[in-house]
């Protein structure tokens, strides 16, 4: 197996980056290793095979059929040369076949090529020529850069000349009487030949352990580069984040002194226009019907006068509560009554039914009741106004506890739903999707659920409403505590 070179000074023993190295590089040797030895055994699965075939033809040939009249008799060597064959190939091909790259197959192979060349050998009476598949079967073996099955394979070569050579030299040697010792001849030229084949497995066993760590380092970098990039991306988002909620922080306090600066500018003029209007109406009340009769526009215009005047306080009331961030005074307020509070001060409209479907017996939460109101009037509002007059539609408000005892209070609709680009938008300041919208109910609503330290989303899908979800923390222990900073979530 592999070793990796830590005297180099590549992979030092107490770094944890050199260790994925190491162990990177011990898999990739592995992989690589294992494809050889897989390749090696398929390929000698096919070489055996061939040998067989041309063993067979070697024998035809060199030994062919002797005919007598019209009798024919098949040279005993095709016999050999079929059931030995045979023999010789079934272990390694059973091997090859279910046990391919494993250490014995490779053991098999070896001793099985050898036992080919002692069959080749004798089939062609001990030729010389046929010697040299001997040197050819070892320099094929060592494909496998596995020393270990020269071993076997140098051991079969001997053994075969030398017991041949003791009882049938002829089959080995080509000559009848051949001294004992001559098989030593034939061994020795051998172990020269498996001299230099053991260098070439080592030398590359060695390239594959250097392509192995090269590639481990490699990935390594690139590794690094990519974790490199990923925290950069993840510095650069949170970068463009911050600068993001600075930004919006700076608009969201020039907003707050703009709306409060107009708030205050503007109540005195319209406070003189209301009395104005009411002196006006009291007099031509007094001045009876005639005047009304006259004009029938005076009493359209008198509606007008109000409405609008009514219109303009409720935006200066928008204005400056977005203005005042005054901070919650938290004290135990139960969500049922609340609720059925807030309900009341949405203006009615006969084709949309509020539902209060809070639990009574739920835990009471620490907030502000006069903040926590003015959310829940603002959402369920928002809610109802986006249902059309064309179609009954239902506004329902639910709450629960959660895990960890914090309070979820849901506003739902099956309105018209928002587009995913509103719902990003929606908690701005002065956006609205209203013809007469100020832009400022969302945001006053995401202002005081941050200074309860609570957290809303929105879920919307064109066609199938929209629900707003309040996740409230736990009640706290003293009255009068505040709590956190600002959340708030966006999801279709």
């Amino acid at each position: 197996m592999i070793t990796v070179d830590r005297a180099a000074g590549l992979v030092p023993e107490n770094d944890d980056g050199s260790r994925f190295v190491a162990d990177r590089a011990l898999e990739l040797f592995n992989q690589s290793r294992d494809r050889i030895l897989k390749r090696t055994d398929r390929l000698f699965g096919t070489l055996m095979l061939g040998q067989w075939l041309f063993a067979v033809l070697l024998a035809v040939v060199v030994s062919p059929t002797a005919w007598a009249g019209k009798q024919s008799a098949i040279h005993v060597h095709v016999y050999a040369a079929v059931l030995l064959g045979g023999l010789i190939n079934s272990l390694p091909f059973l091997l090859i076949l279910t046990r391919q790259g494993a250490l014995e197959t490779r053991m098999a192979v070896a001793c099985g090529q050898m036992l080919w060349s002692a069959l080749l050998i004798h089939l062609t009476g001990g030729r010389i020529e046929t010697h040299f598949h001997v040197f050819g079967s070892l320099a094929i073996l060592a494909f496998y850069r596995d020393v270990r099955v020269l071993v076997p394979a140098t051991v079969v070569v001997a053994a075969d000349h030398f017991i041949r050579g003791m009882y049938w030299p002829e089959s080995v040697y080509g000559i009848a009487n051949a001294e004992w010792w001559r098989f030593l001849e034939h061994a020795s030229w051998v172990v020269f030949i498996d001299v230099f084949l053991i260098l070439q497995c080592i030398q590359g066993t060695n390239e594959l352990q250097e392509n192995a760590q090269r590639q481990a380092q490699v990935e390594a970098l690139s590794a690094s580069d990519r974790a490199k990039k990923e925290a950069l991306d993840r510095a650069l988002v949170d970068l463009r984040e911050s600068q993001d909620t600075l930004v919006r922080t700076e608009k969201l306090a020039a907003v707050g002194q703009l709306a409060a600066s107009v708030g205050h500018e503007l109540r005195n003029p319209l406070a003189a226009v209301r009395n104005a209007a009411t002196y006006m109406n009291k007099k031509i009340e007094a001045a009876g019907s005639a005047v009304i009769a006259a004009d029938p526009r005076v009493r359209q215009f008198q509606g007008v006068i109000d409405r609008e005047l009514d219109a303009c306080s409720r935006i200066i009331s928008d204005l400056l509560d977005f203005a005042r961030s005054r901070e919650p005074i938290r004290r135990p307020c139960p969500l049922k009554p609340l609720v059925d509070e807030s309900i009341e001060l949405v203006p009615r409209r006969q084709n949309v039914a509020l539902v209060n479907s809070v639990p009574a017996d739920l835990p009471v939460p620490d907030v502000d009741k006069d903040q926590f109101r003015q959310v829940i009037v603002n959402l369920v509002q928002n809610a109802s106004e986006a249902i059309g007059d064309s179609q009954p539609g239902r506004v329902e408000v639910t709450a629960d506890v959660v895990d960890g005892g914090s309070f979820r209070i849901v506003v739902s609709d099956d309105g018209p739903g928002m587009s995913e680009e509103t719902t990003t938008k929606i908690f701005q300041p002065l956006f609205s999707t209203k013809a007469k919208g100020t832009g400022l109910g969302l945001a006053i609503v995401h202002g005081s659920l941050c200074r309860h330290g609570a957290v809303i989303r929105v879920a919307s899908q064109i066609g199938r409403g929209t629900a707003f979800t309040i996740d409230l923390p736990p009640a706290v222990a003293g009255a009068g505590e505040t709590n956190g900073s600002v959340h708030a979530n966006t999801g279709s």
